[in-house]
């Protein structure tokens, strides 16, 4: 059934494979279009629709998705009305909590909403009480005809506001790498540490697909949606082996993990060196991203739980 959604504009990459659901989706913007509220963009479907924050509250909805503890807690009664706050709603949490030691209480600790987690990950070291909990692994709605051609000798690293964010994102294990291995760093001010700096999303991929791999330094956060992006297209990845990335990056096989930054190094160095190596690992990547985090599961899981949240089945 198409439902009638509202929610606010956080994370581009993802809201760009949720909207391939085929529901009216509502995004609030300002006259400022900043932040939350900077509305739609030229690739999202025609039944996203943004909506002038002073005409939220005359608007009928059928749910509410809420993606951050601002949203939820300062936004959403901000600018509903006090019967769209009685609304069923959704939320879906991005990252892992700040400790990771399975006592971290979530915002939305025993309340009645469903709270979901794009990892088993973070489900798992997430303590929601009461609350009701499901897992929806990601997907990515990008040109399904990139394919990884890895003729620049090079890794690509991206991340936004790597020099900002700090060890959380691996900062200084990229740091590290650079010294003895070529990487590009791809995303918003990243050209403040000698980075290319933020591309388009539409741009990104096919410029991805010339490096030989990437390199993801994160070391305590969610799984980045820039693994599954380049291991869509076919490139392998090398990463710390944190959070969820070991069960979706197999050793040798579609890339390399470690938790040793200078194990990390030496297989970054055999990619440049081998470009039948990074071909092999990148094409057995892009058959795991097929069967895992495709498009058409990730909408119906999204579609599924969109209705269990609406009529209230636990």
């Amino acid at each position: 059934m198409r439902r009638r959604i509202l929610l606010w504009h956080l994370h581009g990459s993802y809201l760009a494979a949720l909207t391939r659901a085929e529901h009216d989706w509502f995004l609030p913007v300002t006259p400022e279009r900043t932040g939350l509220y900077g509305g739609s963009r030229p690739d999202l479907p025609e039944w996203v629709h943004e909506i002038p924050v002073g005409d939220v509250r005359n608007q009928q909805f059928d749910l509410v998705l809420y993606q951050s503890p601002r949203e939820f807690f300062d936004e959403g009664p901000t600018l509903l009305s006090k019967e769209q706050r009685q609304l069923p709603f959704i939320y879906l949490e991005h990252n892992v909590p700040p400790l990771v030691t399975g006592e971290a209480r979530h915002p939305l600790i025993d309340t009645s909403g469903l709270v979901v987690h794009v990892t088993r990950y973070n489900q798992l070291m997430w303590h929601t009480g009461n609350a009701a909990t499901t897992v929806i692994e990601h997907s990515v709605a990008i040109d399904p005809g990139i394919r990884a051609i890895g003729d620049l000798p090079r890794g690509a690293v991206v991340c936004n506001e790597l020099q900002r964010r700090g060890r959380a994102v691996g900062l200084d294990v990229f740091l590290q790498a650079r010294e003895s291995v070529p990487l590009d760093l791809m995303g918003i001010d990243s050209e403040k540490i000698g980075g290319i700096g933020d591309i388009p999303y539409p741009l990104l991929h096919p410029r991805l697909a010339h490096y030989r791999f990437l390199f993801s330094p994160m070391r305590a956060t969610s799984l980045p949606l820039a693994v599954i992006e380049a291991m869509t297209i076919g490139l392998p990845v090398v990463a710390l082996a944190t959070t969820e990335v070991p069960t979706v990056i197999e050793h040798g096989v579609t890339g390399f993990i470690s938790c040793d930054p200078g194990a990390l190094v030496n297989h970054m160095q055999q990619l440049v060196a081998d470009p039948e190596l990074a071909r092999r690992l990148g094409t057995n990547a892009r058959d795991m991203a097929r069967r895992r985090f495709g498009l058409d599961r990730f909408v119906q899981d999204w579609n599924n739980v969109i209705e269990r949240a609406i009529t209230g089945v636990k």
